[in-house]
């Protein structure tokens, strides 16, 4: 059973529960595929009927081991497919998530294997999300932080952006603050929780709202590492 809702529904379901660390309900499923509840609950049968997804009515969905193997197929390939749409086609990061939506569903396993192939075999897509290896195997995990939960005075990189924004990553892109810049907060507004960065000679306001999606890994300098 493979239609581009199933592997849809299993990709949303995956990303759900390695970001939350829960299962997700019914609810909030239909919430963030834009669907009725009728609809989540008449998929979950059908993905349950197939050994994809394990769902007990108000105790959450949760992918099985076949389900889980699908939906990490369904993210290789977009993900590997944004960055041949970068680094080949040059297209900007803004737009290759709408684009990659597309082409996940309609790849064979075959040519997604060459593209890893020639793009390298890499880790990390254009928005820092690590790619699902062909065993179905992630990348090392990272710990990050998000803007929202630096610390005044000390040095980051941005590391992974939310690739569903794309208002966002088109204004990080028109301010230069792109994947991999390094970084120092200046200072954090307690009355509205805004941040003041500084990156090359650019120095920039970031509301909450944008901090929350902003990936970060802290900068240690030598010599701090032993204190």
């Amino acid at each position: 059973m493979s239609t581009i809702s199933t592997e849809n529904y299993l990709k949303k379901i995956f990303n759900h529960n390695k970001a939350f660390g829960e299962k997700i309900n019914a609810v909030k499923l239909a919430q963030e595929l834009s669907v009725s509840n009728a609809a989540i609950s008449d998929m979950a049968k059908k993905l349950s009927k197939h050994g994809l997804i394990s769902y007990e009515k108000y105790k959450g969905i949760e992918l099985t081991d076949k389900g889980e193997q699908m939906a990490l197929n369904v993210i290789r390939r977009h993900r590997l497919w944004e960055l041949f749409l970068i680094k080949v086609l040059d297209i900007p990061w803004s737009e290759v998530h709408e684009q990659a939506e597309v082409l996940e569903h309609h790849t064979s396993d075959k040519l997604i294997d060459r593209i890893d192939e020639f793009l390298g075999f890499p880790d990390f897509d254009p928005h820092g999300h690590p790619i699902p290896r062909k065993n179905g195997s992630l990348p090392d995990a990272q710990n990050y932080v998000t803007l929202a939960e630096a610390a005044e005075g000390s040095s980051y990189e941005l590391m992974q952006v939310d690739d569903h924004e794309k208002k966002l990553i088109s204004y990080l892109t028109k301010v230069g603050f792109v994947l991999n810049t390094r970084f120092v907060v200046i200072d954090k507004l307690d009355f509205d929780k805004s941040y003041t960065i500084k990156f090359n000679d650019t120095v920039l306001s970031v509301s909450q709202k944008i901090s929350e999606s902003l990936y970060l890994q802290e900068i240690i300098e030598a010599g701090e590492k032993n204190d």
